[in-house]
C-alpha cells in the first residue's frame, strides 16, 4: 500500500520500495548460476563451428556485426529509448534507488543526456570514458570503435555498487529531437542506435502523454527495431499527469500513430505508470499504476533469468544467418561459374547476376534446396553492395571448404545449428524444469519463439 501522506508539502513523498526488491529478487542471497562452464562451450562453438564460415564469407561485411568474446560473456542489455524529456533517466534512476545519491543521472525538462550512458555493475562508483571502454577488449563495447572518435566523446560508462546491476546492463541513449539531422550530432546516431538494438535483450521505448509527436526522427527508430518485436515494450511514462479519460485518449493516440510502424500482428506490450520514486498523484489510479510497475519489473526478471537461454537463441541465429549468407554466396558463384566461357568478359557476366538474381533463380533455389525460411532471406539489395566491395572471384564455392582433419565449413555450422546448440540448451533448460523438454520451452526450431510473452 502507498505510504501515508505527509503533512509537509514541500517535499513530495516517497513511495515504499518494497515491491521493487522482492520482485526483482534484490535480497535473496542465492548462489550465482554456474554459467561459467555453458559459456565456455558456448564460446568454442562459436569458434570451431560458425566463426570459419564466417570469415571465410565475410558474413561482418553484409551485417556489421561480428560477435566478440566479450558480447558472448556479457550481462543481459536493457536499452532505454524515445524522445527527449520523458523520464528514461528518472526511470533508470528510479530502478537502481539512484535519487538524492552522487550517482544520479542528471534529469530536467530540457534535453539533458546528450551521451550514450552505459550504467554497469562495478566496485565503486566510477565515471569511465568512451575511449577507454572502447580500448578494452573484455568488455563488450570495443566494436564500438568504428563509430569514429566524435562519438567516443559521447559514449560514457558509469560503474554503481548495485545488486540489479550484477545481473543486467542498462543504456541510457540521448532523447530523440525531431526536426534535427543526423550531421548536427557529428556522428552517425541512427548507425550507433542500430548497434544497441542489434545487442538488446530488452527494449524500452518511453513516451510522455503530455507530448506525443511521432517525427521522423522517432519513424527512423521503428524501421530499425523491425524484427525484434518480441523486445519491445512502450511505456507510456508520467501516466499520473493526466485524468483517466485524458489518459485513455493518449493511449489510443499513441496506438494509432504507432500503427504504421510496427507491423505484426501482436502488438508490443505497454506498460502504463509513473516510473519514478515520487507517490502517485491523488485522484488518479495508483492501484492500476503499481500493478503495471510490477508486471514491468517481472519482465525484467524474466530477462535476467533466462540469460542463457536468451545467450544461445542468439548465436544460434545469428549461426543461421552466417549459414543463409554462405548458401546464397555459394550459389551465386555457381551461377558465375556456370555462366561464364572461355571468351566471357567477367565482369560484365557477373554484374547481370547481381542486378536480377531472380532470373537465375538464386534465392528461389535456396529455399528449394534448405530448409531456410523465406522469412530469413537477407535483402536482394543487401548484396549489390557487398559484391561491389568484395569481388565473386575473391570466395571459394562451399564444396572446397573442407579439410581432411577439419571437415567441412558447411557440415560444422550445420551440426552446431541442430546439435551442438540446442544440446547446450537442454543442458541447462534440464537442470531448470526437469519435466520439460528444453526445444518446447526456447523453441530450438529454425524460428526461437517469443521468450518474453507471457503464456
Amino acid at each position: 500500500s502507498p505510504p501515508e501522506e505527509v503533512e509537509d508539502a514541500s517535499e513530495p513523498t516517497k513511495r515504499d520500495r518494497s515491491h521493487l526488491e522482492s520482485t526483482l529478487k534484490l535480497n535473496e542471497e542465492k548462489p550465482a548460476d554456474d554459467v561459467s562452464g555453458v559459456l565456455q562451450r558456448l564460446r568454442k562453438i562459436y569458434h570451431s563451428s560458425i566463426k570459419p564460415l564466417e570469415h571465410s564469407y565475410r558474413y561482418n561485411e553484409l551485417r556489421q556485426h561480428e560477435i566478440t568474446d566479450g558480447e558472448i560473456t556479457s550481462k543481459p542489455m536493457v536499452l532505454f529509448l524515445g524522445p527527449w524529456s520523458v523520464g528514461k533517466s528518472s526511470m533508470i534512476n528510479y530502478l537502481l534507488g539512484l535519487d538524492n545519491t552522487p550517482y544520479q543521472l542528471y534529469t530536467g525538462a530540457e534535453p539533458t543526456t546528450s551521451e550514450f550512458t552505459v550504467i554497469m555493475h562495478g566496485p565503486k562508483l566510477k565515471t569511465i570514458e568512451g575511449i577507454v571502454m572502447a580500448a578494452d577488449s573484455a568488455r563488450s563495447f570495443s566494436p564500438l570503435e568504428k563509430f569514429g572518435q566524435n562519438f567516443l566523446e559521447k559514449l560514457i560508462g558509469i560503474e554503481v555498487p548495485h545488486k540489479l546491476l550484477e545481473r543486467v546492463t542498462f543504456v541510457d541513449t540521448p532523447g530523440i529531437i525531431e526536426n534535427r539531422k543526423q550531421q548536427e550530432r557529428g556522428y552517425p546516431f541512427n548507425d550507433v542506435c542500430q548497434w544497441f538494438i542489434d545487442r538488446a535483450d530488452l527494449i524500452f521505448v518511453v513516451f510522455d502523454p503530455t507530448k506525443l509527436d511521432v517525427g521522423l526522427e522517432l519513424e527512423m527508430l521503428f524501421r530499425q527495431l523491425k524484427g525484434r518485436e518480441s523486445q519491445i515494450r512502450i511505456i507510456l511514462n508520467k501516466a499520473d499527469s493526466l485524468a483517466t479519460q485524458e489518459l485513455m485518449r493518449v493511449y489510443g493516440a499513441l496506438f494509432w500513430s504507432l500503427a504504421p510502424l510496427i507491423n505484426v500482428t501482436e502488438p508490443p506490450r505497454v506498460y502504463v505508470s509513473s516510473f519514478w520514486p515520487h507517490d502517485y498523484h491523488p485522484e488518479t489510479h495508483r492501484d492500476l499504476f503499481l500493478k503495471e510497475e510490477i508486471s514491468l519489473l517481472e519482465d525484467l526478471n524474466q530477462v535476467i533469468e533466462n540469460r542463457m537461454e536468451n545467450k544461445i537463441a542468439f548465436i544460434r541465429q545469428h549461426a543461421i544467418r552466417v549459414r543463409i549468407h554462405a548458401l546464397l554466396v555459394d550459389r551465386y558463384l555457381q551461377t558465375y561459374k556456370d555462366k561464364m566461357t572461355f571468351f566471357s568478359d567477367g565482369e560484365l557476366v557477373f554484374r547481370d547476376i547481381v542486378e536480377d538474381p531472380d532470373r537465375f533463380f538464386i534465392f528461389k533455389s535456396i529455399l528449394a534446396k534448405t530448409n531456410v525460411s523465406k522469412f530469413d532471406l537477407p535483402n536482394r539489395e543487401a548484396y549489390k553492395d557487398f559484391f561491389g566491395i568484395n569481388p565473386i572471384t575473391s570466395f571459394k564455392l562451399l564444396s572446397q571448404q573442407c579439410s581432411y582433419m577439419g571437415g567441412c565449413f558447411l557440415e560444422k555450422i550445420e551440426k552446431a545449428i541442430t546439435r551442438e546448440l540446442p544440446d547446450l540448451l537442454g543442458s541447462i533448460g534440464l537442470g531448470k524444469k526437469p519435466n520439460v523438454l528444453s526445444c518446447d520451452v526456447t523453441g530450438c526450431g529454425e524460428t526461437p519463439k517469443n521468450r518474453y510473452r507471457k503464456p
